[in-house]
């Protein structure tokens, strides 16, 4: 007979007693230091503050280690940090025209104004395990260049001189936040953007890769991806003008999708967007091809059913922490729920019974 069990407080200490035993290893190793993380593991520091929507190296390296490395846990840890936070206004929008370049390409132009960056990236690096690594030993040193400060124009506005790409309407509208209001269907651009941004890399990553494959018109070239630093300025309402206070990286995409026209818009290029914390270009590519998926609606194309075109779907299901929430909760006690089950199953199961006796007696 199946009962019901009962828990304590005393199990869930020696749980979370247990957890920080794990967490440390093996006390023979060095502890591994918040520095460490944020410095050497910087991909999964920037992973972790752009789907928690906190740009903080050392507090998402700190959540880093408290989640033992599971990055969806630590974006949940920055997630509820974050709700404790003041906000003391909104920042004017970043100007990435003026991104001091680490690196910067395109693959549609070969001889880009401002020239192409290759930067530090696994792109021509050979898939092969490195055991120089477990070595331990010394990193040879990169060759220098001046830094680069000037204006770095954007590849598509050279498409926009000629009136070959879409012209990107200006709006007056404040766009929403959805770190404060919940998403509602339909939700514009500027709302799908942000789910996408703090969407899940995999997920995100996945319905891109969908969008390639066919299921929905999106052959697309990355116009550009740069990633670097820009700076963040506020106004002050007090001193009637805007200061810097300080800097962020970032990583953005635009892609260069073909479009053959419609009823309302002539043959032209159309773009993707994307743009995420830190160096995330496998994220900013993913959600610039999502993007563009997205906006058939306004650039009157057709429904092709794809799942990447549906917008509800796509961002209903982008949010990892939604997810993980959803998914984990069916391992919390569900005694009750599972008992009125058994008992259901029981209670026909004996009828089942009780019906096919008789039929078996009469043969």
């Amino acid at each position: 007979m199946y009962v019901a069990v009962k828990g304590g407080e005393k199990a869930i200490e020696n749980a979370h007693a247990w957890l920080a035993e794990e967490r440390r290893g093996d006390p023979g190793v060095a502890e591994l230091s918040l520095a460490q993380i944020r410095e050497q593991l910087s991909l999964a520091v920037n992973r972790v503050m752009a789907e928690g929507s906190l740009y903080d190296p050392d507090l998402a390296a700190l959540a880093i280690k408290q989640a033992r490395g599971d990055l969806i846990e630590a974006i949940f840890l920055i997630r509820a940090y974050r709700t404790t936070l003041p906000r003391f206004g909104n920042s004017t929008p970043v100007d990435t025209g003026g991104m001091a370049c680490d690196r910067r390409i395109s693959a549609t132009f070969k001889d880009a104004p401002g020239g192409q960056v290759l930067g530090p990236t696994f792109d021509y690096t050979h898939r092969l395990l490195d055991f120089k690594l477990a070595a331990d030993g010394a990193v040879p040193e990169a060759p220098t260049a001046a830094p680069r400060h000037e204006p770095t124009p954007h590849i598509t506005k050279f498409l926009k001189d000629e009136g070959l790409i879409q012209d990107e309407p200006a709006s007056d509208k404040p766009p929403g936040d959805l770190t404060r209001e919940p998403m509602e269907f339909p939700a514009d651009r500027p709302l799908r953007l942000q789910a996408l941004t703090r969407g899940d890399e995999g997920f995100v990553l996945g319905m891109a890769y969908s969008t390639q494959r066919g299921y929905a018109r999106n052959h697309a070239f990355v116009g550009e991806l740069r990633i670097g630093t820009v700076a963040v300025e506020m106004e002050i309402p007090e001193l009637g003008f805007t200061i810097e206070i300080g800097e962020i990286a970032l990583t953005e995409c635009e892609t260069v999708n073909q479009f053959k026209g419609s009823k309302t818009e002539p043959p032209q290029f159309t773009r993707g967007y994307g743009l995420v914390f830190g160096q995330s270009e496998r994220k900013a590519i993913a959600m610039a091809l999502v993007d563009r998926a997205l906006r058939w609606e306004e650039l009157g194309e057709d429904d092709l059913g794809a799942p990447a075109q549906d917008q509800e779907f796509v961002l209903s299901h982008a949010d990892n922490i939604q997810a993980t929430g959803f998914l984990e909760h069916i391992k919390l006690p569900h005694y009750v729920d599972f008992q009125s089950e058994l008992e259901l199953v029981r209670k026909l199961r004996r009828e089942a019974k009780e019906r096919l006796e008789p039929r078996e007696a009469a043969e």
